[in-house]
Parts: C-alpha cells; structure tokens; sequence
C-alpha cells in the first residue's frame, strides 16, 4: 500500500472528487446492490489513512459510511453467515440430550460462535457489538437487553464477547453470560461498525438460543458441586416415586423425559401463562434469574386452583372424564397434552403426579431437583401442630368437619439452591410442593422452604415453612367420640407423624431414607425441644384453646391394663381372603395391678381413602377375652375377600380398627393396622444388547394368580430414548389362572442408561406396574 504526503487543498480536492464518483456511480457504493471491486481498486488501496472528511464538506450518510471504509483502505465489513456451533456448544453446556439442531446453553458458561464476513476481520478498525434480548419488552434496566462490545479478554460475572480467533474471513468469539442472567429464549444480534466515528451498518440477527440455570457454576445459585450428584438430580431422566404405606412402600417408575423433544419449550411456556406474567410480563421476565422465584411460580403453576395450570387434581372415585392419577407413567404425555390444548389443565393428578411433573419441568431448567414422599404425611391447617381424628365404639374412624388430616403419603420436590434472602445456613435442598393444599400469599403452591430450617423448628422463615414442618412433625390426637362430643383420648402419638420419608438412593434402583434430614430422632431431647420451639411460634397466644392442651393437663390419659396388636398372618393379595391375628397381653395398672381382666374387642374395616380419611364400615367383629397378669394370647379371625371386593378405592387401603373395653373399667384402648393389598406381578425381559438403531426385543410376561378375572385390560409402555411417546395395548380380559405374554421390538434411538417403564391397568385393579433398566450403546460403525 503506497501512503502519500499531500496538503490541505489536496485533501479537500481529492474528497470533492470522490463525492463526484460517488454520486455518478452509487449504485456501486457498500450498502447498495452492486459490485465495488472496481472503485475499490482504484481508490481504496491508494487512500491515505490520515486524510478524514473536513466540516465544510458533508457527504451522503451511505457515501460517509463507504468514506470510513476507505479511510481504514478496507471493504466495509459484511457479514455473510454466521454458525452457532450448536452440537460443539450443547455437549460443553450438557443439553445435548436436547439435541444438537439449536443452540441451549449454561450461564456463567461461555460459548462459541463463528461469523464469516466478506474479508478478514480487523480488531484496529473494525467494531462488533452484540445485543441478546429476552421476554416481551426487553430492556437494560430489567436485565432482559444486554448490550456488549467485542473485547481481547472477558472481565468478570457480566455479558460479554472475547477471547475471539481471526481465521482468514472468519471470526470465532467467546460469548459469555452471567451467572445471575435471566433464564429464557433470546435473540441475539449484531451491529458491525468501522472507523473511529463508528458508524453503523445494518443490525444482523444472528440466531437465537435458550439460557438455561447452571448447577455446574460456582457463581451460579444453584451451584452443586459434585457430579455424581448432578448426573442423579439433574442429568436423570428417569427415577422412582415412592407410594403406598409406611409398612407398605411401593417403588413407582417414572418416566421424567425432561430432555424430550420441545420439553424446554413447553417448561418455558408454563411459565409464560402463569398469572404473574399475565399481569406484567416485562416484571416477571426480569425475576426469572432469581430460582426462588421461578421455583414459586412453576410451583403455583404445575396445578391449576388459581391459573391455566398444567394439571387438576382429583381425589375423588370418578375420572371418567380424564385419565385416573394411577394410569400415568411419566411427565411428557402430560405436558405435550397441555400445551396442545392450549394450556387447559390436564385431568387428573394427585401429589405423586404433581411432584413428578415439577421435578421434569426444574430439572429441564436446570434446577437440581428429586422427588421425595412423605408417609404419614400432616395436613395441619389451623396450624396448631395437633391432628384429631375420632373413632366411636364401635371402633369405626369417623368423618369429621376439620380439614386436617393425615395423609397415607404425600409427595413433593426438593430443589437445590442458595438462599440468599435467608440467613446464613439455610442453603441446599428446598421443600417445593406443587400439589394444591394451601395457599401462599395468595396463591396455592408451597415453598421453597429450608429443609435444613424444617429441622431446627425455624418456621418464621419462607417460604411455608411451618406448614411443612406440621406435616413432618405434628402430634397426632385420637380421641373416643360419643354423645356428640369427645369423650376420652384414645392416644396420643408424638412419633405417628412424618415417618420413612424417602427419595430415591443416588446412582441405584434402591429407596433412601432422608427422615434425619427432616428432624432429630424421635422422642430425642433435641426433637422435643426443637417441636416446642416451633409450636411456640405457631400457636402462641392461641395455646389455651387446645381442647388437646386442656385434657392433656387435667390428666386425660389413664394406664392400659392391656397391650393389643394386630399382625397379619400371611402377605395380604387383592383377590384373596386375609388373614390377621390380634396379640393381646395383660400388663400391671394403677386400677388392677393383679389379676385377669375381661376384655370385650369390637373391630371394623374401613376402605382408607389416600387423604387419611375412611369410607363407611364394610365389616365387622366382636371378640372377648380373658387375660390373666403376664397372659399373651393370640386371636386369628378373617377378614374375606367378598366383604372388601367392592369396598376399596383404586389404591386397595384397608385399615382395620379395634377398640377394647374392659369390664368393670371406664377406660378403653385402641388398636389399627393399615393394610396395603399387593396387586399381580409382571416380568420384562430384554435381549441382551441394546444397540441405538436395532431392533430391540422385549418380553412381558403377566400372570393373573388371583381368584377372579381381571377385566379390560390395557398395557402403556414408556421410555426416553427407548419410545418416541408411548405404545399403547389393548390386552382384553385375563382369566384367573392365566399367563398372557406379549412380545414386541423396540428401536432405542439414544444411548446411555434408560428405563422402560410398563403400566398394565384393568377395571378390578389399576395399577400393575414394573420397570427394566437398559444400557444402550452407540450405534457400531458400518
């Protein structure tokens, strides 16, 4: 290039003389449609770099831009395609299992970006500026707009472009985005500029991408540091939900698929209906960096009391006009139904299915989340830490008008996070519970409460946290009703409460135990004191209206002269008669420290409702007794199957009730036993290498052991990475006695470790379940 010493008049002469060329052939100017090689060739290598436009000469805005670009001796720089490197970019941030077609990134992670232009880039002279935009009206002062200049290096926790390569036309950048960004859908945008006026060309959308939370991120508030643990909570998509009874506990397969095609979408979608968007969406966009809100609102959301939530709970008989909470196999089906429909809530769920379908939704976004079921679970709602349930003599449980209960189970999440809007101690995991119980201000959902403040009685801290620590740790009550009013209290269990509660076991098929991480161990000094720091904050000055309080002071309880328990006799099995024994044995009393005592035992068996509550009596039976000091016996007696074939509900509970008297004595005692009847067993065998892309087999195997048949049956099968959806069978009808087989070929079509899960349903019994773990390997090469 050839640079020339020229004077004043010569600059003046030589740039009156460009605008003459430039207004003759403008059709060939940067910016119109045309080709400047020849004007570039003549002018452009031969202009000197320290000539610029004087003040008494104004040039056309397109001709000052070309003059700029002459100024430097290069071409304006154009863009002419730009590469997102998805594939590269999805395996770093780890969203591949998403897929590889579109960009899904981590924050506070950098990516990577290639622009081609129509000639080298030059950092001296050549200016980029990128603009990434989310939610309706994005804006700087919301943290929905950010707008940042290419830059040598990166310098610290904000939006930036760096640490870019120049390769012949291309140009590779480090795009990176703060820890504390808001999660979403953006679009991202250039501005290309030249010159020390830097003027601007056109704005070039280079793409789109979603920003996801980023538990790989120290800097990031759900930061979880341990991978073993992120593959569990995080990068799973498949697990377990604990049903059942505490004696009883079930393992339900489930299929969360939060990486399945156009879930991202359907996650964001959620929370684009959810009723704090609805009422400012630029305000709720913003707050969607902060996880204890976005947790809030997909919480309030998975249900829908207040909103176009995802599901509608029901614990009533009747799904006639939906599909039972039983019937469900995982989260997909029911989110890809809700958003084809247009956000309409989708019928039915119950708390597994709520918890289930939040956990697929914030693992999705990237919230280390496992689900987590509760057995005997509190439902305190006036918030005194005391559950009352009533029994007559007759020993049936009795219907009452509070609203407390206690669940057979109740299932919610725990998410992991940070809590910086509480005091120091209280990070990790969260109680969130989408399941429409009560409100929180003003809305039903529930948390994130600390599991580590639940523990330590902390309820005045957010979110919800003494409702949770109610249903964990309350008393329960039981009490003689007659006459219209409660007579005597049958029993007061301070451990009854909040018992086995359970998640999946990290990298196994095993359940674990989490109850220590929920409180101290039962009747501990540390419990007792940690439950008598809580009711104080909770009841407060309403203590002296406890009836519970008044009776329990007065004396209420009285020394039994006798133990009772009844004990089943055998594995009880829908479709068979069940055998139970009760135990009784004489101990010492104030009343009659020696001699026998005559005992008089009336029991009921009710259909236990999941809700705690019962159906009326559909059997009963009196027994006497005579107990001598130190006796034990033993009364077997039968409960048959026609008395409860048409009683129980799809869940097939039974709680059997006694309640003793002795003769000649005013006090009685009370012994239950639950009773969960096992369904038939299915087998699932595979062949013995699954390969993506090959046929695999599969073998189902059900044998109907009962004495009566099992009608209309159907058979779901579900998988991610196994099926593309669901396959769904009719089966027709089992007899008793038979064996039906079923054998199919499935094409896995990603690798890695999956589950098929397979639900067989029928009109007697709803839920016959099971599960495979399958291995896939890669595709061999050809």
């Amino acid at each position: 290039m050839i640079f020339l010493e020229v004077t004043t008049q010569v600059k003046q002469s030589l740039l009156m003389a460009i605008g003459r060329y430039a207004q003759i052939h403008s059709e060939h100017l940067p910016g119109k449609a045309g080709d400047c090689e020849g004007f570039e060739s003549r002018f452009c290598n031969q202009r000197p770099r320290s000539l610029k436009p004087t003040s008494a000469l104004q040039l056309p805005a397109h001709q000052e831009q070309y003059y700029n670009s002459v100024e430097s001796g290069l071409a304006t720089l154009e863009l002419r395609s730009v590469d997102l490197q998805s594939p590269r970019n999805n395996k770093r941030h780890h969203t591949q299992e998403m897929g590889l077609k579109r960009l899904i990134v981590r924050r506070g992670q950098p990516f990577l970006l290639q622009l081609h232009f129509n000639r080298p880039f030059h950092s001296g002279t050549d200016h980029l500026t990128f603009v990434a935009e989310t939610g309706p009206a994005p804006a700087e002062l919301l943290g929905t707009r950010a707008i940042f200049s290419l830059t040598r290096a990166r310098q610290g926790n904000v939006w930036s472009a760096s640490d870019f390569v120049i390769d012949s036309n291309s140009l590779f950048v480090s795009l990176f985005t703060p820890a504390n960004a808001v999660i979403g859908s953006y679009t991202l945008k250039i501005e290309i500029s030249q010159g020390h006026g830097h003027s601007k060309t056109e704005t070039h959308l280079l793409g789109t991408f979603i920003l996801l939370f980023n538990p790989w991120s120290e800097e990031d508030d759900v930061y979880l540091p341990s991978e073993i643990l992120l593959q569990e909570y995080l990068m799973m998509d498949y697990g377990f939900v604990y049903k059942g009874h505490e004696s009883f506990i079930t393992s339900c397969p489930w299929n969360y698929g939060q990486f399945e095609e156009n879930i991202v979408d359907i996650c964001f979608e959620i929370l684009n209906k959810s009723l704090y968007f609805l009422e400012n969406p630029s305000k709720d966009c913003s707050q969607r960096n902060d996880v204890v809100y976005v947790c809030r609102v997909v919480s309030a959301m998975i249900n829908s009391n207040d909103d176009s939530g995802v599901l509608q709970g029901n614990w009533g008989e009747d799904y006639s006009l939906g599909v039972s909470p039983l019937e469900w196999n995982g989260s997909v089906t029911i989110l890809r139904q809700w958003s084809a429909r247009g956000g309409q809530p989708v019928k039915y769920g119950q708390c597994w299915v709520f918890a289930a379908v939040m956990c697929t939704v914030m693992r999705c976004l990237g919230v280390p989340t496992r689900v987590v079921s509760n057995f005997r679970s509190a439902h305190n709602v006036d918030g005194n830490l005391t559950i009352d349930t009533y029994y007559d003599r007759n020993a049936e449980m009795l219907s009452t008008w509070k609203q407390d209960k206690i669940w057979n189970f109740h299932v919610w999440d725990e998410c992991w996070m940070i809590r910086k809007d509480l005091p120091p101690g209280y990070n990790g995991w969260q109680v969130l519970d989408p399941t429409p119980q009560e409100t929180s201000r003003g809305l039903f959902c529930c948390g994130p409460a600390s599991v580590k403040a639940v523990r330590e009685g902390e309820v005045h801290l957010a979110y919800d946290t003494a409702f949770v620590y109610a249903e964990v740790n309350a008393d329960e009550v039981i009490w003689l009703f007659e006459d219209g009013r409660a007579q005597e209290i049958l029993a007061h269990n301070t451990s009854s409460i909040g018992k086995k509660i359970s998640t999946k076991m990290v990298g196994s098929d095993q359940r674990q135990n989490i109850t220590s991480f929920y409180k101290y161990p039962e009747g501990s000094p540390e419990e007792r004191s940690v439950f008598m720091k809580a009711f104080r904050k909770m009841v407060g000055s309403r203590r002296a209206l406890s009836p519970f309080l008044d009776l329990l002071g007065s004396g209420g309880f009285r020394d039994q002269p006798a133990q009772l328990q009844l004990r089943l006799a055998r594995i009880p099995e829908w479709g068979q008669d069940l055998l139970l024994k009760l135990h009784a044995r004489r101990v010492p009393d104030r009343a009659h420290p020696r001699g026998p005592i005559r005992l008089e035992v009336r029991f009921c068996a009710q259909a236990l409702l999941h809700k705690g509550g019962t159906r009326e009596a559909f059997w009963r039976q009196t027994v006497h007794l005579n107990l001598d000091f130190g006796e034990e016996v033993q009364w077997p007696f039968l409960l048959p199957y026609n008395n409860y074939r048409n009683q129980l509900t799809d869940e097939k509970l039974i709680r059997v009730s006694g309640i003793a008297a002795v003769e000649g004595m005013g006090s009685s005692t009370l012994v239950l036993k639950d009773i969960s009847l096992e369904p038939p067993h299915l087998t699932i065998e595979v062949s013995e290498r699954a390969e993506v892309g090959k046929a695999l087999q599969v073998h189902i195997t059900l044998t109907n052991t009962r004495t009566v048949a099992l009608s209309h049956c159907t058979m779901v099968l579900e998988g991610s990475g196994l099926i593309h959806g669901q396959i769904a069978n009719d089966l027709g009808t089992l007899v008793a006695g038979h064996t039906i087989q079923i054998q199919l070929d499935l094409y896995p079509f990603k690798a890695g470790p999956r589950q098929l899960q397979v639900l067989i349903s029928s009109n007697e019994v709803k839920e016959i379940r099971g599960y495979k773990d399958i291995f896939v390997a890669t595709a061999r090469a050809s």
